[in-house]
């Protein structure tokens, strides 16, 4: 039998189940991206806010094209088990807060009344870096955004319905890893509206807020072995059962244009500026997993606890982490980079979370930028040198290539055209040169398109 609401009475006193009622609870939260990340991050900390006493903060979540978390949460009732493991220690839990799952292009209808009612306040984003199709130089790519599925058009048609109706404003929370990922997110709807619905711009602009945030937790894809554990905790099929890390963390920009739910009272961090938090975790954490994923993955390896237990990916991660990216970030007071990677080394060991190489090594165009560009061009600008950032770009440079068969990349036609124009003479030059096709993020000087050259040449 599935887990639903009919057969949660079931499942053994050992795992934690709701702890409020959640017919009682009116849905306040729309979002979009309703994936394994989401159930195991933002769902627990509104979970955990209405199991502290928060009300009407439930979760509509909906994805944009693909039916295949519908199957799975649906026949649910939103219910979903998160199994929660340390190298010592585990525990399982349900979470009550998605109330309804849409598929965008199915039920077009209902996404459109729950963004225009009144009890909506917040919409949430987890839709990875490339869902919000921007250009290499990080402008939105407005021809790909006019279509009707995309959030942003979804999003506008709301804005429309709810000025209609003289209702308020909508908070729009981004929680993937773009950096200043509010601010972002403001600017491309800004463009989205000067394009395509300027009368909106005074609107948006007075009744609408993109706080910033930065979300952490290690959430492997879910493989059927850990469908099966499920099952057998519960004495029932889940079929979105997710697996995480016992270390969670959300830093959100304390900047609402609605009401909210509590979170600050169950773990996350209202703060001021986001900034030192996000830049850390993108370089540090982020940088280092890219690192780990297509060394790892060079190396033969399959599981991040594998990739860094290799000793010769570990030292040039932790090069990478603690001299190379460390030292680009203003840490806000109080915070402890060297403590933070201490911890991170900690999480990347965990064999309890066989997480996946190839899951991280996905769509690399889209996370170079910030994860490893960007403290490349500061360290450039100080005169430093950066080998193990170099040494982790050229493997992601033969990643793309795409020979390994694990290129999964929105840009893989495009690499894979230029490493067939340009030769591994003349790839280095071709992505990251003068005229390169992430030249915008970071021109390598000659001294670096020889190390590139050099490091491929070893290959």
């Amino acid at each position: 039998m599935r887990l639903s609401a009919t057969t949660l009475p079931s499942i053994p006193a050992a795992v934690t189940r709701p702890a409020y009622d959640r017919e009682a609870q009116a849905i306040g939260i729309v979002h979009f991206g309703i994936g394994a990340f989401h159930r195991a991050h933002q769902a627990m900390f509104t979970d955990d806010a209405m199991a502290g006493g928060e009300r009407d903060w439930a979760i509509a979540g909906v994805s944009l094209r693909s039916p295949a978390v519908h199957a799975m949460l649906a026949p649910q009732d939103g219910l979903y088990s998160v199994a929660i493991r340390g190298r010592a220690t585990a525990e399982t839990r349900i979470v009550g807060a998605v109330r309804e799952v849409i598929v965008a292009t199915h039920a077009p209808d209902r996404l459109a009344r729950l963004l225009a009612a009144r009890e909506t306040r917040i919409v949430s984003l987890t839709i990875t870096e490339k869902g919000y199709l921007r250009q290499p130089d990080g402008t939105l790519d407005l021809s790909a955004a006019a279509g009707g599925a995309t959030v942003y058009a979804v999003l506008v048609a709301a804005f429309r319905a709810r000025r209609a109706a003289g209702l308020p404003g909508l908070t729009i929370i981004c929680c993937d890893n773009l950096a200043d990922n509010g601010g972002v997110l403001d600017g491309l709807i800004r463009a989205y509206l000067d394009r395509y619905a300027p009368d909106l711009l005074p609107w948006f602009a007075r009744e609408c807020a993109c706080p910033a945030t930065m979300v952490d937790r290690i959430v492997p894809a879910t493989r059927e072995a850990d469908r099966e554990a499920a099952g057998i905790s519960l004495g029932l099929r889940d079929e979105a059962a997710v697996v995480t890390e016992p270390f969670r963390q959300w830093v959100i920009e304390d900047r609402f244009a609605t009401p909210r739910p509590g979170w600050e009272r169950v773990g996350a961090q209202l703060v001021g500026d986001v900034r030192p938090y996000e830049t850390a975790k993108l370089r540090m954490l982020n940088g280092a997993h890219s690192a780990l994923a297509y060394c790892g993955l060079a190396a033969g390896h399959r599981y991040v606890h594998e990739a860094v237990a290799d000793p010769r990916i570990r030292a040039l991660v932790e090069r990478l982490m603690r001299d190379e990216a460390a030292c680009t970030v203003n840490p806000a007071p109080g915070q402890d980079l060297a403590a933070y990677a201490d911890t991170l080394f900690v999480r990347f060991a965990n064999p309890a979370l066989p997480h996946g190489l190839a899951q991280i090594a996905m769509d690399g165009s889209q996370k170079i930028g910030q994860r490893w560009l960007e403290p490349l061009a500061i360290n450039h600008g100080r005169g430093l040198s950066c080998p193990a950032t170099l040494a982790a770009l050229a493997a992601w440079i033969r990643h793309a290539r795409g020979d390994d068969g694990h290129l999964d990349d929105p840009m893989a036609d495009r690499l894979r055209a230029l490493w067939a124009e340009a030769g591994r003479d003349g790839i280095a030059a071709a992505l990251f040169g003068r005229d390169g096709l992430f030249a915008a993020a970071w021109q390598a000087d000659d001294a670096a398109i020889e190390a590139l050259r050099a490091l491929l040449a070893e290959a």
